[in-house]
């Protein structure tokens, strides 16, 4: 099971589901799974084997203090919506909300031509951009890229930032 109905499974007496990482097996090889990610035989389900996955919580230390917590979920998606986020705060100077609520974009492999944004619109000059280095652009079909949840320490100020596309709120407490 996956998406909306989870594992399925309960733990008993503690009242929460188990995750439902089984889907990030390859259930075929060669056969794309609902994101669109092609199986191969070395993330086939087996005995003893952990599943392929994007999870990917993020640490950022700055002089041995963390100046960054961030993550996401969104299967393929996890990295690039991370690493977006994470270049537009150091790159490009964007506040963490900003940073957090700007489009994002993913390409996933084998297509090499498509290029999935999220509900909000590219901008008309990146777009020319990107179509003109061949690229086609297409609204993600299963909604927004990530969800992404950050807090960032700096000039010790603590920040928070929840996703305005998602279903959570960030607030700072006690610091």
């Amino acid at each position: 099971l996956n998406w909306e109905f989870g594992s399925g499974v309960v733990v008993g007496g503690a009242g929460f589901l188990m995750n439902n990482e089984m889907d990030d097996f390859s259930a075929k090889a060669g056969v794309p799974n609902k994101f669109g990610v092609i199986g191969s035989d070395n993330n086939a389900i087996a005995p003893g084997k952990r599943m392929l996955s994007s999870m990917t919580p993020t640490i950022f230390v700055r002089d041995g203090k963390t100046a960054l917590v961030i993550g996401t979920p969104g299967g393929s998606t996890i990295f690039t919506s991370v690493f977006q986020v994470i270049l537009n705060i150091y790159d490009y100077g964007m506040p963490l909300q900003a940073a957090v609520d700007a489009t994002r974009f993913h390409h996933q492999l084998p297509d090499a031509h498509l290029i999935r944004h999220d509900q909000r619109e590219i901008s008309p000059a990146t777009a020319s951009e990107l179509a003109a280095m061949g690229y086609t652009l297409e609204a993600n079909s299963w909604g927004n890229l990530g969800d992404i949840q950050a807090i960032m320490q700096s000039g010790g100020v603590v920040q928070a930032a929840s996703d305005s596309r998602g279903r959570g709120t960030a607030d700072v407490f006690g610091h």
